[in-house]
């Protein structure tokens, strides 16, 4: 009997086989008994039937099996990468810093695949809506910003300072201490718009990123800089640093400084709020914010 093949295509599945054909000569079938030929015949029809099933079976088994299987969660988190110790620029171009190693945590509890981009802060929440990235690791969470975007809970709380050179003779940190007295602080943070409202006789003057501030500080181009203890205590531990003091902290102010430093997410993304804050709390939990906090820290930074 004579051979032909022929492939059946399936959902990306191609199945080749041989088939009897069914035309045969009569001697052939003269030389077949009755049934027995009826019987190979039919077989020989049948059985690319089954093989299309049998494909068909296995096809809605994989799409089937793939649906099972959850999408592996891809966020894009920004940062400004200019605020040491929580997010900078290391030598080797990584993002380093307390911020980014609870980043990565979470993402790592979250089973997320994360990617970290910098991003000037004074456009930081526009770059968020526009879609550059998914989430903005580090911000005051203000009555203001939350008309613009969502936050988790609270991973730190912040506490304000004022900083000046080791020879000033400023005494103190009240807005009549500073009267007349040359102000530094980064745009665009809670700091610029509590010395804006609170020191209105002072000089009041912005700097794109904390670079600026340190820079005519330690020049003596600047009587003193307004930002979180944290980050000036960071500042005077190094080199550039030994021009400089603590004048003193100040009281938080609620209304400006806000509830704690969170993640935003934009507006309306209650899942992504929502598994951060199942990160945040498991991380608290197993240990894993202890060691991060300790390594940037000599004291519990999540309550300020």
């Amino acid at each position: 009997m004579a051979m032909r093949h022929k492939a059946f295509s399936m959902q990306g599945f191609t199945i080749a086989f041989s088939r009897t054909v069914v035309g045969i000569s009569a001697s052939a079938a003269m030389r077949l008994p009755g049934r027995a030929s009826a019987k190979r015949i039919s077989m020989g029809i049948l059985s690319p039937i089954r093989l299309a099933a049998t494909a068909v079976a296995a096809t809605i088994f994989i799409a089937c099996a793939h649906a099972e299987q959850p999408q592996q969660l891809k966020l894009t988190i920004g940062t400004e990468g200019g605020y040491p110790p929580f997010n900078s620029v290391a030598p080797d171009g990584s993002l380093v810093g307390f911020d980014i190693d609870i980043a990565k945590a979470l993402c790592a509890e979250m089973r997320a695949d994360c990617t970290f981009v910098t991003q000037a802060w004074q456009g930081v929440i526009p770059a968020l809506q526009a879609g550059r990235f998914d989430a903005i690791i580090s911000m005051a969470v203000t009555s203001e910003r939350k008309g613009k975007v969502d936050f988790t809970h609270a991973y730190y709380h912040s506490v304000p300072a004022i900083a000046v050179p080791k020879s000033s003779a400023i005494a103190g940190v009240t807005p009549e201490d500073l009267k007349g007295k040359s102000l530094g602080v980064q745009e665009g943070t809670v700091h610029f718009r509590y010395a804006k409202e609170k020191y209105k006789e002072s000089d009041i003057r912005k700097y794109p990123a904390i670079a600026g501030y340190e820079h005519d500080l330690a020049d003596g181009t600047l009587d003193a800089a307004m930002d979180g203890r944290f980050v000036l205590e960071n500042w005077l531990k190094t080199e550039a640093g030994q021009c400089c003091r603590i004048l003193g902290t100040l009281k938080p102010d609620p209304a400006i400084h806000g509830e704690g430093v969170a993640i935003a997410v934009r507006r309306g993304d209650t899942d992504l709020v929502n598994r951060f804050n199942a990160a945040i709390a498991a991380i608290r939990t197993d240990g894993t914010y202890k060691r991060i906090n300790d390594k940037y820290f000599d004291f519990d930074i999540y309550g300020g």
